[in-house]
This record gives structure tokens, C-alpha cells and sequence, in this order.
């Protein structure tokens, strides 16, 4: 358990196996990419962090936190950093413990299956090991009644030295900061989305639609899943914002922008600014950015 200046622990168990991380607070941490691409900028000052784990000339700054937030008894997200320099939330679901089982399933399947033959990887690869997670926690549920109805959001960046590769199925969120501007990557695959779409509602009434949290994909739910799946260049100052749905339904992406720009503790801030404004749900957060 690992806890933050909220003064209540950020924990997830599992997680903390599988980050082979000093966590000195919840979010200090990095990790190194190797290349040239990142070694004529440094990150803006709001986002150095106090501490810094050396492992070559480049490094990718890594704040992170989860938190069960104001309601909920169970935390049903879980996140990870996968070596090398990939990173991934999940958000589960399905009652009692359930999606908390989907969300972790969904981690280990992915870290198991990225990389298998020490080949470079791509979206593609980050897709395939979705859809072995998908397999695998579609078994699980149909061999234990308990775990029927399980499923779980999936959101994965990899970074390497000239790109930046994601894999997303669900409502969690992939952000790009950008030269001031606040880029959302990735299209939350739900009810609501598809009205914003098509003209019906506004994305501010999305936000506090009643069927807000009715999915049109999840991983483990059916045997066939549609994947998002893309890549980009990486520029210099670029910062990367992966979450779950707790941050997004309670905190506007204006609010987002502005505490991504100021915060020294972004993934801190941003969790207590989802807490202050009612914390309904499980919230994780995941901010990176480039230094060299």
C-alpha cells in the first residue's frame, strides 16, 4: 500500500507486483527509453518531479495513483507500467468482485503476451493481447457463475524512442497534451458517445446522461470485440493522460488541462479533484511525460 499526500492509500496489490518500482510516494517513479528523439527538451516545471531513477539519458516521467473513491467499497481498476515503457488501466465490472477480477485478468494476459519473441512491438501486438485477455477472462466467467457478467475497459500506450502506439477498448481515456492544447486519442465506446455522435445530445450533457456508464464494447463481455488501435510521433514536451471513467465523469477536461499545465503532483491533484467533486467511482490516473 502506497500513500499519497490525500493522506489515504492508493492501493492495488497486484499492481505493485508487477511495477518493479522504488515507490517512494505514490507518484515518483520513471522509466528509460533509449534513441535520441528526447534529448534536446526537458519537461515544463510543472511537471519535474522531486525524484528521479537514473537508468540511461532518457527518461519517461511516471506519476500514477488509483483511489476507491467516495462511494464504492471495492476498487475495480487496476493499472500497470509493463516493461518496457508500456502502461495500461483497466476499469472492471460485473458486481461483487468481480470486475476487480476482469481488470486484473486483463493486466496479467496482456503482460504475458506483449512481446513474447523480444520483437519490437506495435498496435497490433497491444491489440492481440487484448484479445487474449479477452479469451481468458471470457472462460473464467463461463466456468464460475460467480464471475458471469465480468468485463473491463482496456487502455494501453506504448512509448519508444520515435512513437507512441495505443490499444483501447471501453470509456477509459487516453489524453495527448500538447502545445497547450488538450488532445483526447482515444472514443469511449458507449451509449452516450454514440448520441454525441450522431448530433443527439452534447458532450456536456453526456457527462450527466442516466446511461452514461451503458458500454457498446468491453473486453471479456462477447467472444468478438471492435479494438481502437493507432500510433503517432512523439514530439518533444508531449505529456500522455491514461484514466478511468472516475476521473473523466467527475472532473471537465478543462479542469484536466489546467491541472496538467500547473500541478508538481498531477496524478495527486487530479485524483482529489475528482474526490472534491463527488468521487462516485474508482479513480486511476496515469500522467507521463518526456525528459531527457
Amino acid at each position: 500500500t502506497v500513500f499519497g499526500a490525500l493522506g489515504k492509500p492508493f492501493e492495488n496489490k497486484a499492481i505493485l507486483k508487477r511495477r518493479k518500482l522504488k515507490q517512494q510516494t505514490f507518484q515518483e517513479s520513471s522509466a528509460s527509453t533509449g534513441g535520441e528523439k528526447f534529448n534536446l527538451t526537458v519537461l515544463p516545471s510543472s511537471l519535474i518531479i522531486s525524484k528521479v531513477l537514473t537508468g540511461g539519458d532518457k527518461l519517461v516521467k511516471f506519476y500514477h495513483g488509483t483511489h476507491v473513491g467516495k462511494v464504492r467499497k471495492n476498487n475495480e481498476d487496476a493499472y500497470a507500467e509493463i516493461y518496457p515503457d508500456t502502461f495500461i488501466v483497466a476499469d472492471g465490472m460485473g458486481g461483487r468482485a468481480a470486475g476487480e477480477v476482469a481488470s486484473n485478468m486483463l493486466i496479467d494476459t496482456v503482460a504475458e503476451n506483449l512481446n513474447p519473441n523480444g520483437l519490437p512491438y506495435d498496435e497490433k501486438i497491444l491489440s492481440g493481447a487484448i484479445l487474449k485477455a479477452n479469451e481468458k477472462i471470457l472462460a473464467a466467467a463461463e466456468q464460475n457463475e460467480n464471475l458471469k457478467g465480468m468485463g473491463t475497459t482496456a487502455t494501453i500506450l506504448h512509448l519508444t524512442d520515435w512513437d507512441a502506439y495505443y490499444a483501447h477498448v471501453g470509456d477509459s481515456r487516453l489524453y495527448l497534451l500538447r502545445g497547450g492544447i488538450l488532445h483526447r486519442v482515444t472514443e469511449d465506446h458507449s451509449y452516450v458517445e454514440e448520441l454525441v455522435k450522431k448530433g443527439e445530445i452534447t458532450p456536456e450533457e453526456a457527462r450527466v446522461h442516466p446511461m452514461k456508464n451503458i458500454l457498446t464494447q468491453a473486453v471479456g463481455v462477447t467472444p468478438e470485440i471492435k479494438i481502437d488501435a493507432g500510433n503517432f510521433g512523439v514530439m518533444f514536451g508531449d505529456v500522455f493522460l491514461l484514466c478511468t471513467d472516475g476521473l473523466t465523469n467527475m472532473v471537465e477536461d478543462g479542469q484536466i488541462l489546467e491541472i496538467l499545465n500547473k500541478s508538481l503532483s498531477p496524478a495527486d491533484d487530479l485524483i482529489k479533484a475528482a474526490l472534491n467533486n463527488g468521487g462516485r467511482d474508482n479513480i486511476t490516473v496515469i500522467v507521463l511525460g518526456i525528459d531527457s
